[in-house]
């Protein structure tokens, strides 16, 4: 009914002017044929309210006024009773101009009511819809400052410290030198000292690629999550491997850098919050499209009925960076024990080009 009102609103003056007319003659005709025991007078309100709705109140006025002398020309030319004196044929067409000025005044009012509705609607559907924007916006600038920060700190950290560092360890080896040539019992201290500068160089180069990890090529994901599993492996002592049967190239840049943010954040969580010992990182192509496996043989998801208001901030951003790049988030129970972190990017989100992650 409602389609049909709409398409009604669409039709153009004069083919309501027409459609009018031929409802105005098809209920007069009845009326006439019918003779004076059945009374048509309801359905001339039929083409009025047609006119009103379609084309307001001065069109529904005008076709009461013909709907009336239409009626009121088929009871005299019927020889109907109640139309025998010219007093009675007056006070009955006002009776019947008043009822469809009363039709006409009620479905205009409705009418203009329904578009107000439907506008007060659009206003608010289309505030909702900015602001659904904005905070996505917003949320995707947050993503970008919080990636640009860390990498703008691998930077340092790689060109800074590690540089340090390695002066550090050149001293550290020089001064060792110098008490070898003494025939000294502290150069074996020193040798010991440099080694382990050295060692926290290896670890600052590790942080450092964590924090600025994946190239810009297609096979960038592939080597930063072979890189960032044999780094968790020796810096947590944990069992943390990359499994890729088949190479898996994405060729845009920020769809990489999400997933490697992703498999990185599920990581962190299985060995923080799950006490994870063994976790495995699976990047393969399947039908549906691309998917990204992080298992863990932790504890599994537990519900914490004292989970503060700031606790999930991970889950939160690994799934709003899939919902960025168009993939599908999933977190559940691994059968053998522990929790699986799936994301599956579509086929039909490859192609679209993404915003990157970083600045």
């Amino acid at each position: 009914m409602v389609y049909w009102l709409k398409r009604f609103e669409t039709l153009s003056t004069p083919v309501v002017a027409v459609v009018t007319a031929v409802l105005l003659s098809f209920v007069g005709a009845l009326d006439f044929a019918t003779g004076v025991h059945l009374s048509f007078s309801a359905f001339y309100l039929l083409p009025v309210s047609f006119a009103a709705w379609t084309r307001g109140s001065i069109a529904g006025f005008v076709a009461a006024v013909l709907s009336v002398v239409i009626w009121a020309a088929v009871g005299v030319s019927s020889g109907d009773i109640n139309f025998v004196t010219p007093y009675i044929v007056t006070w009955n067409a006002a009776i019947q101009l008043l009822t469809c000025i009363v039709v006409v005044f009620a479905l205009t009012s409705l009418h203009a009511l329904q578009r107000e509705l439907e506008a007060r609607v659009a206003q608010r559907a289309a505030a909702l819809t900015a602001e659904i924007a904005n905070r996505e916006r917003l949320q995707r600038e947050l993503l970008h400052v919080s990636e640009r920060e860390q990498r703008r700190f691998g930077q340092d950290l790689h060109d800074g410290l590690c540089q340090h560092l390695a002066a550090t360890a050149i001293a550290g080896q020089v001064l060792g030198d110098k008490l070898v040539a003494r025939n000294l019992n502290e150069a074996k201290d020193a040798r010991k000292v440099v080694e382990l500068i050295e060692q926290g160089i290896i670890l600052s180069h590790q942080l450092a690629k964590g924090l600025h990890p994946v190239e810009m090529d297609a096979a960038g994901l592939m080597q930063a999550l072979q890189e960032f599993a044999a780094n968790t492996s020796e810096l947590h002592k944990v069992s943390c491997r990359f499994e890729c049967d088949s190479p898996v190239l994405i060729h845009d840049p920020g769809t990489a850098e999400h997933m490697f943010r992703i498999a990185q954040e599920a990581v962190r969580n299985a060995i923080k919050h799950s006490g994870a010992r063994e976790i495995v990182i699976r990047h393969e192509a399947v039908d549906e499209g691309l998917l990204l496996l992080v298992e863990d043989d932790g504890s599994g998801i537990k519900p914490d009925p004292q989970r503060t208001a700031g606790s999930g901030m991970g889950l939160r951003i690994m799934a709003h960076r899939s919902h960025v790049i168009g993939a599908i988030f999933e977190l559940r129970d691994r059968p053998q024990g522990g929790t699986i972190v799936a994301c599956l990017l579509p086929a039909s989100a490859q192609d679209a080009p993404r915003e990157q992650a970083f600045v």
